[in-house]
C-alpha cells in the first residue's frame, strides 16, 4: 500500500472512530449495539494502521529534519495512541480501571475529542491531497487490497483478543461496554466533564415549563409531587464506563407536560439543568422518562442531582440531566 493510500485509510478510519464514538455517547438502547460493534473494530483497524503509519513516517522526518511535522505528528500520536490503548485496556481488563479519580474510559474519551483540533491542522497543508488524488496517482492495486484486507483481520484480532481477555478475567459488560455495578443502590455522583455540585436551595427551588404549552407554569416540589409519584426500575449506563439498575421516584415527565397542556405534535422536549447543561428528548424519550426526587429509596443526593434529576431509560447517563429547573416544549 502506497503512503498516500495509507494517509487517505488513516483518515477515513479517524473519521469513522471519532464520529462512531460520539455517537455512542448518547446510545442507550440494546438495537445501538452494532454502534458499539462497529466503533471496537474500526479502534482494531485504526490500531495496525497508525503502527504501520510510524513506522515509515517517523525515520524519513527525522531524516530530513521536519522538526515542525514531528511535534505535531507526536502529538497526535500520543493522543491517538492514548486514546486506542485507553479503550483497549478497558475492554481487557476485567474491570473498572482508573487513574485517580478518572476511569481509564473517560480519558480515553477525552483524548480522542482532544485528538480532533490535532487531526484538523495535522491534515489541513494535505486536504488535496487526500480529498483529490491527481490524475494518474496511486490506485487501488492488488498488493493494496491485500494489505487493507490484512489490517482488518489484524485490527479485528486485536479487538477479538481483547474481548477474550475480558471474558477470562471474569468481566462483565453492558452491551455499550460500561461495567456493571450492584443493583439497587445509589449512583456514583459523577459528570462528564467533572463540574462540580451546583448550590441548588431545595426549598426556594422551581421547575418552570414554558414553550408550545397551554398553560405555562412554575412548579415547588410539593407541587411537583401533587402531579403523582411513581416508582421505576431504570438503568443508569454512565459513560464514565459504570452501569447500574436501581429503583428511581419522582413524577413522569408525561404527567408534567399533560398538566402544562403540552402540545401532542411537538416534536422535541428540552430539558434544561441550572449548571446550563440540557438535552433535547424525542416523542419516543417521553414515555419512559421521570423526573426523580428519590433513588434507591432514599431522597436523592444533591451530587446525584438533587432536587430533581432526568431519568431518561433510552438515554445514556450523559442525558440524564442533574438538576433541572426548566422544560421548554417546541
Amino acid at each position: 500500500m502506497s503512503s498516500a493510500l495509507l494517509d487517505r485509510l488513516l483518515a477515513l478510519l479517524l473519521v469513522a472512530q471519532l464520529t462512531s464514538g460520539l455517537l455512542t455517547l448518547r446510545s442507550g438502547v440494546p438495537a445501538t449495539a452494532p454502534l458499539f460493534w462497529f466503533h471496537g473494530l474500526i479502534g482494531g483497524l485504526l490500531l495496525v494502521a497508525a503502527i504501520e503509519k510510524l513506522r515509515r513516517s517517523v525515520g524519513p522526518a527525522v531524516r530530513g529534519r521536519r522538526w515542525s511535522r514531528l511535534a505535531l505528528g507526536a502529538l497526535l500520536s500520543m493522543l491517538v495512541a492514548g486514546a486506542l490503548v485507553g479503550g483497549f485496556a478497558w475492554v481487557a481488563s476485567g474491570r473498572i480501571l482508573s487513574i485517580g479519580p478518572w476511569t481509564v474510559l473517560t480519558l480515553h474519551v477525552w483524548a480522542a475529542l482532544a485528538a480532533v483540533p490535532v487531526v484538523l491542522v495535522h491534515l489541513l497543508p494535505r486536504r488535496f491531497r487526500l480529498l483529490r488524488p491527481r490524475v494518474g496517482g496511486p490506485r487501488i492495486g492488488r498488493r493494496a487490497f491485500l494489505a487493507a484486507a490484512a489490517g482488518a483481520v489484524l485490527g479485528a484480532a486485536a479487538w477479538g483478543g481483547a474481548n477474550l481477555l475480558d471474558r477470562v478475567a471474569g468481566g462483565a459488560r453492558r452491551f455499550t461496554g460500561s461495567r456493571w455495578l450492584p443493583a439497587g443502590g445509589i449512583p456514583p455522583p459523577t459528570t462528564f466533564y467533572g463540574e462540580g455540585t451546583p448550590d441548588v436551595d431545595p426549598t426556594t427551588w422551581q421547575l418552570e415549563v414554558t414553550g408550545d404549552v397551554a398553560r405555562p407554569f412554575h412548579l415547588d416540589l410539593a407541587a411537583l409531587g401533587e402531579l403523582g409519584t411513581v416508582e421505576r426500575d431504570a438503568t443508569l449506563d454512565c459513560t464514565s464506563g459504570w452501569v447500574m439498575t436501581t429503583r428511581w421516584r419522582g413524577v413522569p415527565l408525561r404527567s408534567v407536560l399533560n398538566a402544562a397542556g403540552a402540545d401532542g405534535r411537538a416534536a422535541h422536549v428540552l430539558v434544561r439543568s441550572v449548571t446550563g447543561w440540557s438535552v433535547p428528548l424525542e416523542p419516543a424519550d417521553l414515555d419512559g422518562a421521570l423526573l426523580a426526587t428519590h433513588v434507591a429509596g432514599a431522597p436523592l443526593p444533591a451530587a446525584n442531582g438533587a432536587p430533581l434529576r432526568l431519568v431518561a431509560p433510552r438515554r445514556r447517563g450523559l442525558d440524564w440531566i442533574k438538576w433541572v429547573d426548566r422544560i421548554e416544549v417546541t
